[in-house]
């Protein structure tokens, strides 16, 4: 495998920690939750978009690239790291974010953005964005510059490969301490970078847990077909001859809610279990809605009783304040303590 070949820029602090979560674990019932604490990876803030840049900024750096451009909704994960990841790196940064307020609020991650001093460039619609990027990179290369673009969520082979890593680095920390895990959630998405490397890590190591992808967003058909292409070009970058097909990648699209971005009441639950069983902050667009998944799925039977379960903690604990209205309404009226 290749994967240590690839240029790399140390961002982030590994292994992130497994720990275990035995109020979690009591109030669902007869399961073991751990959580692997990739919103500790370090770098501001932390999340799992840390894992990636440390490729992505390695490659930048590898091509001789002078500013990062990527893009993202306004309350961006992936653009916040990035910001700073460029700033580690000594690199411009230019984010391209969308927002329908001409104007949002400077709080959460889009605050942190201008606090690493990135160029931010507005767009009303999600659909505009990679048209203004990709001007703004074409602009750069007129003037003698060298941008290096990254999709949204770093979602490319390079990004996707740091999650393989992650794969291995799980499942040695589940040996170590003789723990069997049957399945590992996760938040999923149409950008689907570390769903696909997970999935891929899992398979090289003998598929040792089922890897669940909670759906975010609508059209779980779309993100399945992402992931699985993902994983391929993956396994393609790190010369593995390994095929992934669409029956592998599992994705649960139960508690996507109203949609990207707006949480639904079972995630609102599932932050406030989180929070007031294991003093653990998830956040209502990612994490959460994962939460909530694998709640739901305990709830209604389909996990074994005994299993023991992993849920990767990706960050996005900014973004927790920019949503604090959609909050207010359990928590200033609803119960005090853990249901």
């Amino acid at each position: 495998m290749r994967l240590a070949a690839l240029p790399r820029f140390p961002l982030a602090q590994l292994p992130t920690p497994l720990e275990e979560a035995p109020s979690l674990s009591r109030v669902l019932g007869d399961v073991r939750v751990l959580v692997k604490r990739d919103d500790l990876t370090g770098l501001a803030l932390g999340g799992n978009k840390t894992r990636k840049l440390e490729y992505l900024i390695g490659d930048a750096r590898a091509r001789g690239a002078t500013v990062v451009l990527t893009e993202g909704p306004a309350q961006s994960n992936h653009c916040r790291q990035t910001a700073a990841a460029a700033a580690r790196a000594g690199l411009r940064c230019l984010l391209v974010l969308n927002s329908l307020e001409p104007d949002p609020p400077l709080q959460g991650n889009l605050l942190l953005d201008y606090l690493f001093g990135a160029e931010v460039h507005l767009v009303a619609e999600r659909p505009a964005r990679r048209a203004v990027l990709e001007r703004l990179a074409h602009e750069l290369e007129q003037r003698h510059e060298r941008p290096y673009v990254i999709p949204t969520g770093g979602s490319t082979p390079v990004g996707a490969a740091a999650y393989v890593r992650a794969a291995l680095e799980l499942a040695e920390q589940l040996v170590e301490r003789g723990i069997q895990a049957s399945r590992v959630y996760l938040a999923t998405s149409t950008s689907g970078g570390t769903h696909a490397g997970l999935a891929l890590g899992a398979k090289l190591l003998g598929s040792p847990f089922h890897v669940v992808g909670v759906a975010v967003e609508d059209d779980a058909l779309a993100i399945r077909e992402r992931v699985t292409t993902l994983a391929s070009e993956t396994a393609a970058l790190l010369g593995l001859d390994v095929r992934i097909v669409p029956e592998e990648i599992v994705v649960d699209d139960r508690s996507v809610g109203p949609g990207y971005g707006v949480p639904s009441s079972e995630t609102l639950e599932a932050i406030l279990v989180a929070a007031r069983t294991e003093g653990l902050v998830l956040d209502p667009v990612y994490t959460g809605k994962a939460m909530a998944g694998l709640v739901g799925q305990v709830r209604r039977g389909e996990v074994t009783p005994g299993e023991t379960l992993v849920f990767l903690h990706t960050g996005g604990s900014p973004a927790l304040f920019a949503q604090a209205d959609h909050l207010a309404t359990v928590l200033l009226s609803g119960p005090t303590g853990a249901q």
